[in-house]
């Protein structure tokens, strides 16, 4: 009886843990059409960058394994997962801190360069909410468009850097536009930035690609910082867990500015992200499923004349520029989340890559 009441009792508690997660909006696009736009409740969701395989079958399991262990603070098994990500980047334990997605820990690592006032700068467009925020406490923001073909301009953000420079940001491979930095060249970069101020790496969808993380500088640099998510390859954007990498003082140092280093993930969001860490096959079967997708969908795209950036992520920059149907309206008509218009000039926008069926209805909706 006993047995059966647990069972019974995970199996509800993950029906309710799994309605809360698929309603949480995660914000890794400024703009998505709200639900009561719909017809139905079921949309085809290509706004946010998340993974439509995710979160992984030993994620799963290890969710409804502890979702009765989350009367209780999970210090040991943050202290596991902690141990396991030092193992996973060759680095210590003292070179983490944890965070409730990696945008907590832009947040954290601004409002920790912002104490003592100054500039930041940042490329545009990119994934810019913590700047939003930040910006509002009265730390400036110097801004430098891309290049041309949609990269950042690594020698114009170094000629941006002033006397009072305290942070500078890059997001490798970037969002929105999907293109990423030549490893040689951003280590070359990030050294230099790193003489005058502090460094941030968003390496959020660097596991899309084949390019090493930039994590190998961390533990002799104090003035660079690499932020991490479970949110994409992992497919755990509702459970929110990332976390940054650094010098153990750097990470002592911006510890200083939470009210609980390494707190604000739940006891099951870290069981999913110790199990998701183990479990490879699921991580390669979606970069193989992804990179397959986006591959017919930039194909198709380009037929319909909507030029795309060669896209090293899991979604896609394009412009509208010489499509001559109402875009947006389509999506709307067809019951398909998409973004916006990033940058007027060029009228360009973003798709998520979902699974092979959505990209398909998707083409058929633009067509």
């Amino acid at each position: 009886m006993n047995s059966n009441r647990r069972s019974w009792l995970k199996q509800i508690g993950l029906g309710v843990a799994g309605l809360t997660i698929s309603r949480l909006e995660t914000i890794a696009s400024p703009a998505i059409l709200s639900a009561n736009e719909f017809i139905d409740d079921k949309p085809i969701r290509l706004s946010s960058n998340e993974n439509p395989y995710g979160p992984s079958p030993m994620a799963r399991k290890a969710m409804a394994d502890h979702l009765l262990e989350s009367n209780r603070y999970g210090s040991a098994q943050m202290n596991e997962l902690i141990a396991a990500l030092a193992q996973k980047h060759n680095l210590s334990s003292e070179n983490i801190l944890m965070g409730a997605g990696s945008t907590e820990i832009l947040d954290i690592v601004a409002r920790c360069a912002a104490l003592k006032g100054g500039s930041f700068v940042i490329p545009v467009p990119t994934f810019a909410f913590w700047a939003n925020m930040i910006e509002k406490t009265g730390f400036k923001k110097i801004t430098v468009p891309l290049t041309a073909d949609k990269k950042i301009d690594l020698p114009a953000m170094l000629a941006a850097i002033q006397n009072d420079t305290k942070l500078v940001y890059i997001c490798n491979p970037n969002n929105p536009t999907g293109t990423m930095l030549e490893r040689e060249q951003l280590v070359e970069f990030v050294k230099k930035v790193a003489e005058k101020a502090l460094v941030l790496v968003d390496e959020a969808y660097i596991d899309f690609t084949e390019q090493p993380s930039l994590s190998n500088l961390v533990a002799e640099n104090k003035n660079i910082i690499i932020a991490k998510t479970f949110s994409k390859i992992y497919g755990m954007a509702g459970a929110r867990v990332g976390y940054a990498l650094a010098h153990k003082d750097t990470i002592e140092q911006i510890s200083q500015v939470t009210t609980w280093a390494n707190g604000s993930s739940s006891v099951v969001s870290v069981a999913a992200a110790i199990a998701s860490l183990k479990d490879e096959k699921f991580v390669k079967e979606t970069y193989s499923k992804i990179h397959e997708a986006r591959k017919y969908t930039i194909a198709q795209m380009e037929k319909l004349n909507i030029r795309c950036i060669p896209s090293n992520t899991n979604f896609i920059y394009f412009t509208l520029a010489d499509y001559k149907k109402d875009y947006f309206d389509l999506l709307k008509r067809n019951n398909i989340w998409g973004t916006y218009i990033y940058e007027e000039q060029g009228k360009w926008s973003r798709i998520t890559v979902g699974k092979m069926e959505e990209m398909q209805q998707f083409i058929k909706a633009i067509s």
